[in-house]
């Protein structure tokens, strides 16, 4: 009788050991959950460029109540302004590109040529991996 009885009694911890470890990691799991949205919930989201641009058209003809011709004047300075920022980006981005053909043809030169395979294996890895983020980036502006 002593042994059923211990039987019982251990079987009852381990079921109660096994409801409070899984209280415990649900409890975990959950509190992660909520502190990952709280966190993500408090961050503002960028603005788009067509939305930054709307901000402030209205704030221009709302707040300093610019007539008709002023808002075509202001439309045009806002375009120009985005072209030349359009044009120095290219200019960056293609001086960038000049940098980074500089240090791979240097780390060309350093390797063998077994190596240099294996090498531009891998920068064109990297280039694809570049590509799909700039096409994943150009998407979630539109």
């Amino acid at each position: 009788m002593s042994g059923t009885m211990s039987k019982s009694r251990l079987t009852a911890f381990l079921t109660l050991l096994l409801v409070f470890a899984s209280g415990a990691v649900l409890g975990a799991v959950a509190h992660r959950l909520y502190m990952v949205n709280s966190v993500m919930s408090g961050v503002a989201k960028r603005p788009t460029p067509e939305e930054f641009r709307k901000r402030q058209v209205d704030e221009m003809r709302d707040r300093v109540k610019l007539d008709d011709s002023q808002m075509a004047a202001f439309n045009q300075i806002l375009d120009q302004t985005k072209n030349s920022f359009d044009q120095t980006h290219k200019q960056y981005n293609a001086a960038n590109r000049a940098i980074w053909d500089e240090q791979r043809n240097k780390v060309r030169a350093i390797l063998r040529p077994d190596q240099v395979v294996l090498y531009d294996k891998v920068m064109a890895e990297h280039d694809a991996a570049r590509k799909q983020h700039e096409r994943e980036r150009d998407h979630d502006k539109k």
